[in-house]
């Protein structure tokens, strides 16, 4: 019978300590750290059940450990500890349930002193159940009686983990409506039992915090929004409430199931999440801050002040339900106040019993009536829709034919809500589970649609509970047996007991961090001058012995038995001698070569626990020694053999060897795949081929084998990327194969997560990587932190570009990527004449208390009429949260704030001025124009219906403005009116360009459509389609125009024709901003990957010529000039192009142009995010708005 605990698990700070971005070591108190898990129970190799979710210590501590000074104090209730469920969901929408309880407890002896953490530290630490049954209440009652047991002054009468092995493992669920299962936790009894399965699913929560935190308004607004399947953000300081409220919405919209993400307790490492274009349903704490992403369309509940806000319009539930259901809520709610009008007695026997006023405490007969007022609600809603169900192959419903016949019942036009939940993934999917099957026989909402036309009760659908369960008595038979009496006390949490390989591992890994591991090899001593004929014969000779010895060594250590330690055997100490000892690599080669041949010779390469360890470790031997004597072949087949080797998991899934090689620097270099490349094309066998296609297959082996190791994704495709461009296999090849790479990268991710072994920083001496080490990322991120590992979350997603832009070491390489046809290397952009330049100048403004969300620079043109002649001025003005827009005059240090404009209402989205003015758009909808030199509010534009996105200042006292409510505005600030509505569109405008000298507008957003418009004729010239997903960027020079979209491409169009010139792909994620190069007729592009990437226009077409890889977040803001080239992204990273050959006078490059921009200088990267970056090229600033409301002022201090 199955169990209604599946584990207990312990987690909080592990032996290897990391902060929150991946940083290595103790840092502080004022770090938050990443949560391990310690201990569990059962353990891995002693449970049928499938092991807990990888991310699980991240979920049940969503916030990181935070150490303390101190512990538990009775007068302080923020170290008090905090009892809150979570439920996690699977891939395959199956849901775990977990009870946590957190608490302070002291940080265990070693990692203290391994790491130098203060004596008498604490840590957080929380203790879980984790099960299938959502019995959330029996499981806190455990959870808290165990925890109580622990910390007992009086002590348990066993140790305590004996306690916790027999709850888990005896402890049966209950059959539904048959049993009540009552056990004892150290003479505490509990019970659990679970209702009939014919009645309304088991929900073991109350229905009172979500009543309670949300009136009944937005109660109906939140059960409309789930219903129509939006993207659901709740909000609150409290863990407990958000998973609770979830819980109960889910409940409250039965017969029907969220269909979507679904992520109750989003840890805060997640929150990019929230960006999701996929409906979902997430809580979140709401002390993290969401200030810098976009949210748009999110439906945000606070359940702290009752408030729920959107940017999307949420259509109503229809009369007469909505009516309805809102006085039924009322009269559970508030039944003094709904009955204040009726009399007490009962007049001619017609009182209803819910009419009557009572006064009682809320209990579950309250969760049941307000269960059944929306069963209520879907029978009236959807009276009659069994005759609308039809079983053919196209469709299961006729939509059109039920809202007429609802229009003509209520004669009403068809209503908006009712068409959308017809089209929702929950209704059609309650039709396809009910079609053909025996649910229609228990399905209660057509029991009660039946029910009320009969005009019986509403409750006579339930099943009766007049039967008395069956009472099942679990005992503990040891409790009490003991004749010692002793008790068993504890000051802190205990660990259970490790097995010898989990305290070695340990031990390991502290001595590691106490600097305590020493390496030493053994230096293989000379032989004596021996003539060459001589040598010849000792080698063939010592070649065939080692080879002999290797062959029977092998073939014994396949006979391990189970359980026989695999590194302390005989066959592996002699096999790892042979391959250690051996300077001429016979030894490692030879090894291989016994795989290969044992392979060839029909062997199926499934290993046991026990090959498994002893095989990773000698191959991880064997290609160290080979990469240091520059043995590629070696090394090749070595790479071969291991993806053909495997042992099962716990799923039964083959985990192959090759898995476990990535921490060999060797799969970073560039010219071993190469090398890798040219081998299999040489013993390719289809050499008449077409070339092309030839070469796309050999590196299809190349990426299956980038993919099984573990390689991350932007080091995989920079070196498939290289190597094709190499061999010209044209663009269409190159676009499969990155879809390919994609793929099978998420593929390996999906079940095994990222691979969290870095790199080692120690290069080969024989292969030498043609990337600048000081580019090598020290603080690489682990598994957790990323929030990926088996597919919980990630398999949620229809689009995960996480795994991509996330990736946790990344080939820097700041170089030209060449022309096949001279073959020439790249040139790196640290150039001398750059790196002796004088130091940069980083300045904070401060000023904003809300984050910043919109920059501008004034340009030098701009400038005069505020501060005379001074060039030097370069003026910065920045939007904010905090709802006022910010003057800076970066020129007077100390004092750089020059003036507050206030006037909005909400967050400011945009920024443009001239000479005189200033303009910006606000999330108010509304369009201020202010005075530059009085800072005097002159007009306020009004007449968009959504958040004002772009605002352009244009000649003649003109503003142009655009909005999410699809219309771009022209404005006369002189009559304060809008001239006209120059472009109207389907969805909300999110980018546009125009070129006043010829009237042109160009203008893009979510409809994934670019639009050109002639606004001095008053026409549309050309509609621009082919992106596939929103379009965010666009940049617009004479007749070009670049456009950058979520669909990973830029397109380069000519706007006189309306035609696409050019599709420019190879970025794995949004482009979030495109520049061009007018001097070069070259295009940059940037996007969420962190890669910006460089293209030029040649004879041949559009090609990348450069990719630099400097940056690790999503590129925000690229502006390029005559000679240089300002970069920043979310991270709050900056960097400076030049051309050193211009700038000298010099003749210039006569080959690629584009590829001339060279690195000159990037500031030291603070932790901050930001959400807007801008350059000013003429004075060689560039700042940044951080979502903490400070801005970042980098200036670079070049003499030209």
């Amino acid at each position: 019978m199955a169990g209604i605990f599946e584990y207990f698990v312990v987690c909080g700070l592990g032996p290897e300590m990391r902060t929150l971005d991946g940083t290595k070591g103790y840092h502080g108190t004022e770090y938050m750290y990443l949560p391990s898990l310690l201990d569990q129970y059962p353990p891995l190799n002693h449970t049928l059940y499938p092991p807990p979710p990888p991310q699980l210590p991240t979920c049940v501590l969503p916030a990181g450990v935070e150490l303390f000074p101190s512990g538990f104090d009775a007068n302080d209730p923020l170290t008090y500890p905090r009892s809150y469920p979570i439920v996690l969901t699977e891939g395959d929408g199956s849901k775990i349930y977990v009870s946590c309880i957190t608490f302070r407890d002291p940080v265990c002896e070693d990692v203290a002193e391994a790491y130098r953490i203060p004596a008498n530290s604490f840590a957080d630490k929380c203790i879980c159940v984790v099960s299938r049954s959502p019995c959330f209440r029996v499981h806190r009652d455990a959870l808290e009686e165990i925890f109580a047991l622990c910390f007992s002054p009086s002590g348990s009468s066993k140790p305590l983990w004996d306690v916790i092995a027999h709850m888990v493992s005896n402890v049966p669920l209950p059959t539904p409506g048959k049993e009540r299962v009552l056990f004892a936790i150290d003479n505490y009894l509990l019970s659990v039992e679970a209702p009939p399965k014919d009645g309304l699913p088991h929900a073991d929560i109350s229905f009172q915090p979500l009543v309670q935190c949300l009136d009944v308004d937005n109660l109906i607004k939140l059960f409309t929004s789930v219903l129509l399947e939006r993207r659901i953000l709740l909000r609150s300081n409290k863990y407990s409430l958000l998973t609770l409220v979830s819980e109960a919405i889910c409940h409250l919209i039965y017969p029907f199931r969220w269909q979507h993400v679904y992520i109750p307790l989003l840890f805060f490492s997640g929150v990019d999440y929230i960006d999701a274009p996929t409906p979902y349903m997430m809580g979140l704490h709401s002390g993290v801050d969401t200030s810098n992403l976009v949210m748009d369309g999110v439906v945000i509940v606070d359940l702290e002040f009752n408030q729920i806000t959107t940017t999307e319009e949420i259509p109503p539930i229809p009369e007469p339900e909505l009516s309805s259901l809102r006085y039924e809520i009322l009269k559970l709610l508030h039944p003094n106040v709904v009955g204040i009008d009726l009399m007490k007695a009962d007049f001619c026997g017609t009182s209803d019993q819910n009419f009557k006023i009572i006064n009682k405490p809320w209990g579950e007969d309250h969760d049941l009536q307000l269960r059944l007022i929306f069963l209520k609600f879907f029978a009236s809603i959807l009276a009659g829709y069994r005759n609308f169900m039809e079983n053919n192959a196209t469709n299961v419903f006729n939509t059109q034919a039920f809202l007429k016949k609802r229009s003509r019942a209520t004669n009403q036009p068809p209503e908006p809500m009712i068409a959308q939940f017809l089209d929702s993934h929950g209704f059609l999917d309650y039709l396809e589970s009910g079609l053909g099957s025996d649910k229609n026989n228990d399905n209660l909402l057509d029991k009660l649609q039946d029910a009320l036309g009969r005009g019986q009760n509403p409750f006579s659908i339930l099943p009766s509970s007049s039967a008395e369960p069956e009472i099942v008595t679990i005992s503990d038979q040891d409790v009490g047996v003991s004749g010692t009496g002793a008790k068993y006390c504890y000051d802190r949490f205990p660990s259970n007991v490790r097995t010898e390989e989990q305290e070695e591992k340990r031990k390991q890994i502290l001595a590691a961090a106490n600097g305590a591991i020493e390496y030493s090899g053994r230096q293989a001593p000379s032989s004596p001058s021996i003539s060459s004929l001589e040598r010849a014969a000792e080698r063939e000779r010592m070649v065939l012995d080692i080879k002999v010895k290797l062959q029977g060594l092998w073939l014994r250590l396949l006979k391990l038995e189970a359980g026989e330690d695999p590194l302390s055997s005989f066959e592996y100490g002699t096999i790892l001698a042979l391959i250690e000892s051996d300077a001429e690599g016979i030894g490692g080669s030879g090894f291989v070569e016994c795989i290969r041949e044992h392979i060839n010779s029909g062997w199926h390469g499934q290993l046991t626990e026990e090959q498994f360890i002893a095989l990773k470790e000698l191959l991880k031997t064997a290609i160290s020694r080979a990469t240091s004597r520059n043995d590629v072949s070696t090394i090749r087949d070595a790479l071969e053999v291991s993806a053909e080797m495997y042992k099962k998991d716990a799923n039964n899934v083959p985990d192959y060897v090759q898995r476990h090689l990535i921490s060999l620097s060797i799969w970073e270099e560039l010219r071993f795949w190469e090398g890798y490349f040219d081998h299999l094309l040489e013993l390719s066998s289809n050499k008449s081929a077409n070339y092309a296609t030839l070469v796309t297959a050999q590196l299809i082996v190349l990426a299956s084998h980038m993919a099984g190791l573990g390689l991350p994704d932007n080091d995989a495709w920079y070196i498939i990327e290289t190597i094709a461009e190499r061999n010209n296999i044209g663009y269409k090849l190159l676009i499969k194969l990155r879809g390919l790479l994609s793929h099978i990268q998420q593929l390996r991710i999906n079940y095994w997560g990222v691979t969290s072994v870095k790199p080692q920083s120690v290069l080969p001496l024989g292969l030498s990587s043609p990337r600048i080490k000081d580019a090598v990322d020290e603080n690489q991120q682990p598994v957790e932190a990323s929030g990926v590992g088996r597919s919980w979350v990630q398999s949620m997603f229809s689009r995960d570009s996480a795994s991509r832009t996330n990736s946790f070491s990344r080939v820097r390489t700041w170089a030209s990527d060449g022309s096949a046809e001279n073959g020439s290397a790249r040139k790196q952009d640290f150039s001398a004449a750059g790196q002796k330049k004088t130091q940069t100048n980083v300045r904070i403004l401060r000023g904003h208390s809300g984050a910043v969300t919109a920059l501008h620079c004034v340009t030098r043109r701009e400038v005069w009429d505020l501060v005379g002649d001074r060039e030097d001025a370069g003026f910065c003005i920045s939007g904010s949260t905090d709802c006022t827009v910010k003057i800076w005059d970066p020129s007077l240090r100390g004092s750089e704030l020059r003036a507050t404009l206030k006037g909005h209402t909400r967050a400011i989205r945009a920024i443009s001025s001239d000479r005189g003015k200033v303009v910006s758009g606000s999330d108010d909808r509304s369009v201020i124009v202010w005075d530059k030199q009085t800072t005097q509010l002159l007009e306020e534009l009004k007449g968009h219906d959504d958040q004002v996105s772009c605002v352009r200042m244009l000649s003649g006292e003109r503003v142009l403005t655009a909005a999410y409510d699809g219309t771009v505005k022209m404005w006369d600030v002189r009559t304060d009116t809008c001239v006209a509505t120059v472009g109207r569109y389907s969805s909300a405008v999110l980018c546009m360009e125009y070129d006043d000298s010829s009237g042109i507008l160009a203008a893009a957003g979510r409809d994934s459509v670019a639009n050109i418009w002639d606004i001095r004729a008053g026409r549309q010239m050309h509609k621009l389609l082919g992106h596939t997903k929103w379009i965010r960027s666009m940049r617009m020079v004479g007749d070009t125009l670049i456009t950058g979209s979520d669909d990973w491409t830029a397109r380069v169009w000519t706007v006189s024709r309306g035609t696409c010139d050019a599709v420019l792909a190879c970025h794995a994620g949004p482009l979030l901003s495109v520049e061009y190069s007018a001097s070069d007729r070259g295009i940059i592009t940037g996007s969420t990957d962190g890669l910006l990437r460089f293209w030029e226009n040649d004879e041949e077409g559009i090609k990348c010529v450069k990719n630099v890889t400097i940056h690790t977040a999503p590129i925000l803001s690229i502006n390029a000039g005559e000679q240089w080239l300002g970069v920043g992204a979310a991270d709050n990273s900056m960097s400076l192009f030049q051309r050193p050959q211009e700038r000298l006078g010099g003749v210039p490059n006569a080959g690629s142009k584009m590829s001339g921009w060279q690195l000159y200088r990037t500031p030291q990267k603070t932790n901050a995010v930001v959400r807007c970056v801008v350059s000013d090229l003429e004075r060689k600033r560039i700042c940044s708005g951080g979502r903490n409301g400070l801005l970042r002022l980098w200036e670079a201090t070049i003499n030209i």
